[in-house]
């Protein structure tokens, strides 16, 4: 039966008015300098070269107060402090911020760093929350600086398909935007309704249509970046082929908030398509997994997610969400497939088609194929309920790794006997997007930060003997940087800390991630 596909228009927000061009801010690149920090120490002593004291918190706070005033900086007692410690969705340490920036616009975001800088005050850069390696946050000693109310689409070009963004502009507001417009922004994750923009490029993020759309990365024109020291970056271009010298963007996308502070990106749309088309696989081993995949890259260039859910995954995300079982009865594996396409008639076809072949081929069990927007949500479902199961699993150890197709098996079953054997009270769920080779693990409640670090240790040793990275999408932040010799060589990690001193000289962005420096 031909699907009929039936956006929900009263989930769309009334088209944005009067759109403003940016200010075109030019950055004019002078010799490296370093601006001298508030001098604290006692006299006759001395700090390692390249190192800068810290204010005390009550100088951090009169500083700011004297320099920013109330309509920027937040502090404990203002009456909108937070009545809890911001935190993302790790289980990593956060303490409470000395004070908390929110900036307006660029100039604000450059004033407070060169500000900081100068004064070597250590910023937390703080976006929509939704990390899983505790990148954002706050530790001891830091100020926050967080982009949320950089929160304007300030211009979408309706013919070129190019949207101009503040960092703070939340996936779920840009994803509408782009709509209302006819155009379609694909990066899509659970956490679209908080996470923002800016930190999706910070972290490189990925989601579950990088298989036909690629990463973050492969979205984003152009940027615009404040220095630590307070410079502005201007590199907002709206063109895709551009080998005017460095593409110096990359530096900053998936750097964490290490080099720079995103504050504006033009982003690449892509044609609103008019066909969401979703089926629910079930399958009898990984091989046939590997198989199916095969078949649908070849026979469905509309093909946008191939998402894999081994069934204890399945099964906690469904009893979690009180949510009735897919099939009469129970499979290995289960793999989730979307296609989006332009017309509804002839996309619906082509996966029933999909799905007929590789049944009589045995290559799937059984299927479901969804036959409105409403059972299509209801299938996603079992793939979106990882924020619940993380609340369940606390404390928990969130695994997001890569490897090549050929090895994710083995290295699936692998971690399973290591864990079931070692951890034989944890649950243990294995999830990812098998298109890009993305491999997702929850495991937990553990007792003890010992058993944490022995479970992530085992896991990154067999990652690593296999080739893959510790982290697919997620980052380092804090919970990985310990491990990070694991996917990047002394070499590298060694050009990488002298990037970072070369950009951020004073170490006040978002200290103590990813680098021990």
């Amino acid at each position: 039966m031909p699907v009929t596909l039936n956006w929900d228009k009263s989930q769309i927000n009334p088209r944005l008015k009067n759109p403003r061009r940016p200010l075109q801010l030019k950055l004019h690149f002078i010799a490296p300098f370093h601006r001298p920090a508030l001098d604290l120490m006692p006299s006759g002593q001395t700090l390692p070269s390249g190192t800068a004291p810290s204010p005390s918190s009550k100088e951090v706070l009169a500083c700011l107060r004297d320099q920013f005033g109330h309509s920027i900086v937040l502090t404990p007692d203002s009456a909108h402090w937070p009545s809890t410690i911001q935190r993302d969705w790790s289980d990593a340490t956060a303490v409470e911020p000395i004070a908390i920036l929110e900036p307006q616009c660029t100039k604000d975001v450059c004033e407070i760093l060169r500000f900081c800088s100068t004064k070597a005050i250590p910023l937390a850069i703080q976006g929509g929350m939704t990390g899983l390696v505790g990148g954002a946050n706050t530790q001891e000693g830091e100020v926050v600086l967080s982009l949320g109310r950089l929160n304007q689409i300030e211009h979408i070009d309706p013919v070129a398909g190019t949207a101009l963004v503040q960092a703070g502009v939340t996936l779920e507001q840009l994803q509408i935007a782009a709509q209302e417009l006819d155009w379609f922004f694909p990066l899509d994750l659970g956490a679209r309704g908080s996470c923002q923009i800016g930190g999706n490029a910070a972290t490189n993020a990925g989601g579950n249509r990088v298989i036909r759309y690629g990463m973050m990365r492969n979205a984003v024109l152009g940027l615009e970046v404040v220095l630590a020291d307070g410079r502005c970056m201007d590199r907002l271009d709206s063109v895709i082929k551009n080998n005017a010298g460095f593409d110096l963007k990359q530096l900053f996308i998936g750097s964490e908030g290490l080099l720079g502070v995103i504050t504006k990106l033009v982003i690449q749309l892509e044609p609103r398509p008019r066909a969401q088309c979703t089926a629910l696989c079930a399958l009898s081993d990984f091989s046939q997994a590997t198989q199916l995949l095969k078949l649908f890259k070849r026979v469905l260039p509309e093909l946008s997610a191939f998402e894999v859910m081994w069934h204890a995954y399945l099964h906690e995300s469904a009893r979690h969400q009180k949510l009735d079982a897919p099939f009469l009865q129970e499979y290995p594996l289960y793999v989730l497939v979307e296609t989006l396409g332009h017309d509804n008639a002839s996309s619906t076809q082509a996966l029933e088609e999909a799905l007929q072949r590789a049944l009589e081929d045995e290559t799937i069990v059984d299927a479901v194929l969804a036959q409105s927007a409403e059972q299509s949500q209801k299938l996603w479902a079992y793939r979106e309920g990882v924020s619940g199961l993380l609340s369940a699993l606390k404390p928990f150890a969130a695994f997001d790794v890569s490897v090549a197709l050929p090895q994710m098996d083995l290295l699936v079953q692998g971690l399973r006997g290591a864990l079931t054997s070692r951890f034989k009270s944890q649950s243990h769920l294995f999830f990812g997007h098998l298109g890009d080779g993305n491999l997702h693990l929850l495991s937990g409640p553990y007792a003890s930060k010992e058993e944490l670090l022995a479970v992530e240790g085992l896991v990154y040793q067999r990652v690593s003997a296999l080739g893959g990275s510790i982290s697919a999408e997620h980052g380092i932040g804090v919970v990985k940087k310990d491990f990070l010799h694991y996917s990047k060589s002394p070499e590298e990690i060694e050009l990488m800390c002298q990037l970072k001193q070369l950009l951020d000289p004073q170490n006040i962005l978002n200290r103590g991630r990813v680098l021990s420096v």
